[in-house]
């Protein structure tokens, strides 16, 4: 450790300063902890948990009822599709929240750009909507 003393008065602090990677230290720490902590709770439960399977434990549970068919369905793209649309139209709206925080910042300049990102928006729904994209069958 080094201890600055240069031009200290007398009865004043002495400061500390410690070379710059040993300021990481905590933080190299934390990584570690956060890699190995899953990795010892995984190996651990395999370790202590019974391992027995046979075929009624490896069955899909449905009530107590046997299963009707296989739990693995297939889903149409028009799920996805749709999906993804409103994922992309809920986080251009989150867009919304920081002008409303500095709405009276902004001024009348604030609102042309919002009012441009909203017309942006309300096309790419129209589109959307003209595409059949949002048809549920």
């Amino acid at each position: 450790m080094k201890v600055w003393d240069a031009h200290v008065p007398a009865g004043a602090a002495r400061v500390i300063v410690l070379p710059m990677p040993a300021g990481y230290l905590p933080i190299l720490v934390f990584l570690v902890v956060a890699i190995l902590f899953p990795i010892v709770a995984i190996v651990a439960a395999k370790l202590v948990r019974p391992s027995a399977p046979f075929t009624s434990k490896l069955e899909a549970y449905e009530c107590g009822i046997k299963a009707a068919s296989d739990s693995r369905g297939r889903y149409t793209v028009r799920f996805y599709i749709v999906a993804i649309l409103f994922v992309i139209f809920d986080v251009e709206t989150i867009f919304l929240f920081p002008w409303a925080v500095r709405y009276r910042e902004l001024g009348w300049f604030g609102v042309a750009e919002v009012a441009v990102f909203l017309i942006i928006l309300v096309f790419g729904y129209i589109w959307a909507l003209k595409k059949g994209a949002l048809e549920w069958v």
